[in-house]
């Protein structure tokens, strides 16, 4: 090998090892605040009841999403105007301020409501900051590779999803291991939030180091820079369908799957399942591990194969998959839970009319009626149950099973009266109140996570240099950037939320995965019919 030869291998590890950073520090980030939401429900929104807690904690870390568009297109134009290495150097800065804020953020309990919207306003500002992150990186890295190894080089930064997770649930398992879990609760959960200043400085001092995007300066030298990009993006039909065809053939799919396949398994497994935090997390941390070289190797196979049929493949696997492999994950994490689910299934029996919609995370309504307060009960403890409305008006009724029947119509019910007398019953009909560790088929779990991992993997390894070879060079960060956080952030963040709230109102725990199922299928059938294969194409 060539001195010359030498010093572009190590320029292009440079490049990767400065943008995949920073993508990491964005995964690090998203992870921390899902993996601990049961605790920051508690901190920030402890003036609510349990369930809307919850929730409002998921549409908190689902809110960072919304902004991403607006960052996308605020970013993405400077980006185009004036160049790749600046923006998504300041992008990465401000992401990293607000992160490190949230662990020093007063609690409910301290300041009352200011606590939530403070940690409400950090949220935005890491969204705002990370809408100008992943199109800068996935830019940068694919302007400075050939056609022939484009793939694989931009699929590295598709690991730092993997990545981020693996370090996310990482640092909070040795944190909970040193604190003890008690301190973890009170104080140790700010810590994993604090050390991220450590990525932070770490990233930014790659990325100075870094010089302008080639493809950017030859276009800037031949006077091709676009005067308005954000125009050019959107009131352009033939940008603007490219923009319609990546969000809605690709990017959403990858979005639902991601936070299906791994943010949702833990909350099932944890919430649901009722498996040790502890445990959850190490398992999700070795399965993700297992798994997490197969996001280049995806990525390296499309550079041979292109990328369409890799990603169309991850697609339809994951779609034959939701249902089943969360129903096998339920028997190999709490077979004692699925059987007592069998032999004794909680019903609520009510007359039509009586029962309200379970959606209220800003505390507004009051919930009063029996079967309001029994469903919330239920939803508390995690529990499945059938909803059966009659529409002649009797008596409510909560049954578990032949075992146990609770009268709902009471002068005055008390939620945590009827809590306590619940656990009892349910305690009665052989619902385990935690997971036997005896009785978990661990290896069963992780083979099952690893396969959501090999479908996010094929999806996402192919899809930076997809994403960037769609677009001309001129409005590359614009109109990349705009689809993959809508795709990834509205359809995707919004995914936990949406889906706990579908569980909440149906009581069924399975519900939750007619959402990604639904948007992924739609996905599949656009990316046949419509995706172009990308893989020749020149960035220039």
């Amino acid at each position: 090998m060539s001195a010359e030869q030498k010093t572009k291998k190590r320029r292009m590890a440079l490049v990767i090892t400065a943008s995949t950073a920073g993508t990491a520090f964005e995964g690090y980030d998203y992870f921390l605040f899902g993996a601990l939401a049961t605790i920051l429900s508690a901190k920030f929104f402890s003036g609510v009841d349990e369930t809307s807690a919850f929730i409002f904690t998921l549409l908190t870390f689902a809110v960072g999403f919304i902004t991403r568009p607006l960052g996308a297109i605020v970013f993405g134009r400077v980006g185009d105007r004036i160049g790749r290495k600046q923006v998504f150097l300041i992008a990465i800065a401000l992401m990293g301020v607000a992160t490190v804020a949230i662990g020093l953020l007063p609690t409910f309990e301290q300041v009352g409501i200011a606590a939530p919207i403070l940690l409400l306003a950090c949220r935005l500002l890491q969204g705002f900051a990370l809408g100008g992150e992943y199109g800068g990186a996935v830019i940068y890295v694919a302007e400075h590779s050939s056609h022939e190894r484009r793939g694989f080089n931009t699929s590295w930064i598709q690991t730092t999803g993997a990545l981020g997770l693996i370090s996310a649930l990482s640092v909070i398992l040795i944190v909970r291991r040193l604190t003890g879990e008690e301190a973890f609760q009170d104080w140790g959960w700010r810590i994993p939030f604090l050390l991220s200043v450590f990525l932070l400085i770490g990233t930014v001092w790659l990325r100075l180091k870094l010089a302008e995007s080639p493809v950017f300066e030859k276009i800037q030298e031949e006077g091709g820079v676009s005067e308005n990009p954000v125009r050019e993006s959107f009131l352009e039909w033939r940008n603007l369908k490219i923009i319609l065809l990546a969000l809605f053939g690709l990017v959403m799919a990858t979005g639902v799957m991601f936070y299906a396949g791994q943010f949702f398994v833990q909350y099932y497994l944890e919430r649901i399942s009722k498996v040790s935090p502890d445990v959850v997390n190490g398992l999700i941390v070795a399965s993700v591990a297992l798994s997490a070289p197969l996001f280049v190797v995806f990525g390296a196979l499309s550079d041979r194969i292109g990328r369409k049929p890799v990603m169309l493949a991850g697609m339809a696997v994951m779609v034959l998959a939701y249902f089943p492999a969360f129903s096998a994950l339920s028997k190999a994490a709490n077979p004692a839970l699925v059987q007592a689910e069998q032999t004794h299934p909680v019903s609520i029996h009510a007359a039509r009319g009586s029962c309200s919609l379970q959606f209220d995370p800003l505390n507004l309504r009051e919930y009063s009626k029996p079967c309001d307060v029994a469903r919330r009960a239920l939803s508390g403890l995690g529990v499945n149950y059938a909803l059966k409305l009659d529409a002649v008006q009797g008596a409510s009724e909560l049954r578990v099973g032949d075992v146990s029947r609770i009268d709902l119509e009471r002068a005055q019910i008390d939620a945590e009266a009827l809590q306590d007398e619940l656990k009892a019953a349910l305690s009665a009909a052989g619902y385990p109140e935690t997971a036997n560790d005896d009785e978990v088929n661990y290896l069963q779990i992780v083979g099952i996570i690893v396969l959501f991992v090999v479908c996010i993997a094929a999806i996402s390894g192919p899809q930076a240099a997809a994403l960037a070879e769609l677009f001309p060079a001129r409005i590359r960060y614009t109109a990349l950037s705009f689809p993959y956080h809508v795709g990834l952030g509205w359809f995707g963040g919004f995914m936990p939320a949406i889906a706990f709230t579908i569980i909440a109102q149906t009581g069924n725990t399975m519900s939750g995965l007619w959402y990604p199922f639904v948007v992924t299928l739609t996905a599949l059938v656009i990316a046949v019919l419509f995706l172009p294969e990308t893989k020749h194409r020149d960035l220039v």
